[in-house]
């Protein structure tokens, strides 16, 4: 063990400039609370309470704390030091080691922070996710203390942890719970060190390696949520791309070498166009002001893809193969067309969906509907599921989930959409009867 006043390398880094200390204000008093409410803070405490061999003086020293005995808590690499002072006004400089991480690990741990931006993001935000821990632990890097990692030294002259270095290893547990970037001070970097470290780091990985080559993939890479999520420490994203007032015209594939066998070449053309389109909206939703605000659209499947394409107008024969791909026939494609026209997915889904709402929405349902007309005007109903039926007419009510009306109508055997949704059912049947 180390003698008050000997700081051998093993836990201070002789080139430790000041800057890498921190101290911290005496805390208030902790009545009627946990010292430590973070799982990081807890296996501080739990190092602590492993090693030491007196547990009288473990039950003291957090009595000391809890009281607010533990003074302003300085915090270098390697070492934490604090006045506490005894009920009889006594005072004693206790200080609690912790040995640094080697320079070897710190290069591990700074690579592996560099290609996972989610710990370095969650680390500014002042949180310590047991992944990092765990990602740490399999670099060979223990980054929370374990039994006998914590060494006092205290003036009271006790060689185990007395009820001063208890105090303040619980003190400490307080300030690791508001902020993780004390540990790894204790480790040997301080915030401002490590976060340039992991910056420049970023940055040589994102530049392209001698000789213009691109690097080789790397794996899985970095999901785009924890690379934004640390955007405050990686490199600058370029400037955004000009807006694009058009899509580009498709190019014409007709001509020369005849295509492969089953590929159309007005079908393709077609899709090359559609892409195009695509792509000249998502760059204008993309560049507008509320974009980073709105969520993505959901992805459509297949068969919605398919009767958004119908709805382009394609001509008959590329209709005809979307109608064979999406499993529907002529008739059933210009009815989903006409849904989609009228609401998107939502519109589709009704047509395509029969439903059994929950008893609350039926209820609420079922009052609109009561509500809808006077009892002289009200016509009768049959309800099947989310249908309701004119009996002896051809319109027809569809309760969508999103509790709005979908009129409908009796078009030679099947029922076709016969206007948008509307909060109001009377309204939306009044409109197919006009059409009658």
């Amino acid at each position: 063990m180390n003698t008050p006043g000997d700081e051998g390398p093993m836990y201070l880094d002789e080139g430790a400039s000041a800057a890498a200390e921190r101290t911290f204000e005496a805390l208030p008093a902790a009545r009627g609370r946990a010292f430590a409410q973070s799982w990081w803070g807890q296996a501080w405490l739990k190092a602590l309470e492993d090693t030491a061999l007196d547990g009288a003086q473990v039950k003291l020293g957090r009595r000391h704390a809890r009281a607010g005995a533990v003074g302003a808590v300085s915090v270098r690499p390697g070492r934490i030091t604090a006045v506490v002072q005894d009920p009889d006004h006594t005072r004693h400089r206790s200080d609690v080691l912790l040995q640094q991480l080697s320079a070897a690990d710190w290069d591990r741990f700074l690579d592996m922070v560099a290609d996972r931006a989610g710990h370095i993001a969650a680390l500014l935000d002042r949180d310590m996710p047991p992944v990092l821990v765990e990602d740490a632990a399999a670099a060979g890097i223990e980054l929370l203390p374990g039994i006998g990692d914590l060494e006092p030294e205290c003036s009271c002259g006790a060689w185990d942890h007395c009820a001063h270095s208890t105090a303040l290893c619980y003190q400490l547990a307080r300030l690791l719970d508001q902020d993780p970037f004390v540990l790894l001070l204790m480790r040997g970097r301080g915030e401002r060190e490590l976060l340039d470290e992991v910056q420049a780091r970023s940055a040589s990985r994102a530049e392209l390696p001698a000789g213009g080559a691109a690097a080789e993939p790397s794996g899985a890479g970095v999901p785009a949520a924890e690379a934004y999520a640390a955007r405050d420490i990686l490199p600058p994203l370029p400037a955004a791309p000009p807006p694009v007032a058009a899509p580009g015209a498709p190019p014409v594939l007709g001509g020369g070498t005849p295509p492969a066998p089953g590929v159309e070449v007005a079908a393709l053309e077609f899709l090359i166009g559609d892409a195009a389109a695509r792509a000249q909206r998502l760059l204008a939703e993309a560049l507008s002001t509320g974009h980073p605000d709105s969520p993505p659209p959901p992805v459509p499947a297949p068969g919605q893809d398919a009767v958004r394409l119908a709805a382009a107008g394609p001509g008959a024969a590329i209709s005809a193969r979307l109608a064979a791909g999406s499993g529907r026939d002529a008739r059933g494609l210009a009815s989903a067309v006409r849904a989609w026209e009228l609401g998107g997915a939502a519109g589709l889904a009704v047509l395509e969906e029969e439903w059994t709402p929950e008893p609350e929405a039926l209820a609420r349902a079922t009052g609109r509907l009561a509500a809808a007309w006077e009892d002289e005007d009200r016509p009768r109903l049959r309800v099947t599921r989310n249908r309701w039926t004119v009996v002896g007419g051809a319109a027809q009510l569809r309760y969508g989930r999103d509790g709005r009306w979908w009129p409908y109508r009796r078009e030679g055997g099947q029922w076709v959409p016969a206007g948008p949704a509307t909060d109001d059912p009377a309204g939306a049947l009044a409109g197919v009867s006009a059409e009658e």
